[in-house]
């Protein structure tokens, strides 16, 4: 990457950044304001949905309800993180965000992100120990485990989190301090650096190359065992059930990797821009949106849990 490509003017680190978020009239703006407003309040309320259903029902405290519970967490949080302030734009002529803003809002972003990828391995792993050594689960995953491995997946978060913050808020950036995004992130912040952004790029695609890359071997190859253990069994009821618990989890990995590895794995990312919003919004968005509609409705034990909590509030 050559330095001063933006017409830099100087190398002083601005004060505040602009958001351009997404082209297009009032009329367009009011259109995405409405369209991501619905997406982000049913995002809120179908995670907080399954924090507070998952917490109050005593059929749900298990291994995998807990890893859930705090999926649904992450989602809700690394929305929220983001979706305030760029539904607040939609509505606003300046768009403006300080630096320091826009590296906490990245830091966060960054934290909560990583964390998910990492858990969501976590869950794969949960599976493999379930289906194909049930016998060992109950030691295996007990409840000291679980929040060790939740507790490393959000230290492996908050790692990546403050190498990739450090990289690329000391870079110096151009008098045009307008990020082509809806949300501070890495790839449009490379765009206005006024200097050489190569070790950037190799920390970014390395980094994140490396998670996504080793958390989808262990999802493959632990839904390698299960698909072979449950092609074994013999009752057609238990083997549909693990099915359809298994194929909602996979469904979230496929989303969510697939989304990560077009943005953040590939070099060709960071000079389209325009395809990364598109993509940015899937798994920022969309996806905390889809995984309680996807884990809720192929999953019995959560539907039976709804339909409890709906009981006791008509009883009292």
């Amino acid at each position: 990457m050559s330095p001063h490509r933006n017409g830099n003017l100087s190398e002083m680190p601005p004060q505040e950044f602009v958001l351009e978020g997404f082209a297009g009239g009032l009329q367009t703006q009011a259109l995405l304001f409405a369209l991501f407003l619905a997406l982000y309040v049913v995002a809120v309320l179908g995670n907080l949905t399954m924090i507070v259903l998952i917490t109050l029902d005593a059929h749900l405290h298990s291994p995998m309800y807990f890893f859930l519970k705090n999926l649904s967490f992450l989602d809700l949080c690394y929305s929220s993180v983001i979706y305030p302030k760029a539904l607040a734009n939609f509505l606003s002529s300046s768009k403006v965000i300080t630096f320091a803003g826009c590296a906490t809002q990245f830091f966060f972003f960054s934290l909560l992100a990583t964390s998910e990828t990492l858990l969501l391995a976590v869950m794969a792993y949960d599976r493999f120990v379930a289906v194909c050594s049930p016998l060992r689960y109950p030691i295996s995953m007990r409840p000291s485990v679980c929040a060790r491995l939740v507790l490393g997946s959000y230290c492996g978060g908050g790692l990546n989190s403050v190498l990739q913050t450090s990289f690329t808020f000391s870079l110096p950036f151009c008098s045009s301090n307008h990020i082509d995004h809806f949300f501070c992130d890495v790839p449009p912040m490379i765009q206005i650096a006024c200097a050489d952004t190569t070790l950037n790029e190799l920390v970014l695609f390395g980094i994140c190359g490396l998670i996504i890359v080793g958390t989808t071997l262990v999802v493959l190859i632990s839904y390698g065992y299960i698909t072979g253990t449950i092609l074994r069994m013999h009752s057609g009821g238990g083997r549909h059930k693990l099915f359809s618990t298994c194929g909602s989890h996979m469904t979230a990995v496929s989303l969510f990797y697939g989304t990560l590895f077009v943005m953040y794995a590939q070099p060709g990312a960071v000079e389209s821009m325009e395809q990364g919003k598109v993509v940015s919004v899937f798994y920022t968005l969309v996806i905390p949106m889809l995984n309680p509609l996807i884990y809720s409705l192929r999953n019995k034990d959560m539907q039976d849990a709804l339909w409890r909590l709906g009981q006791r509030h008509t009883a009292t």
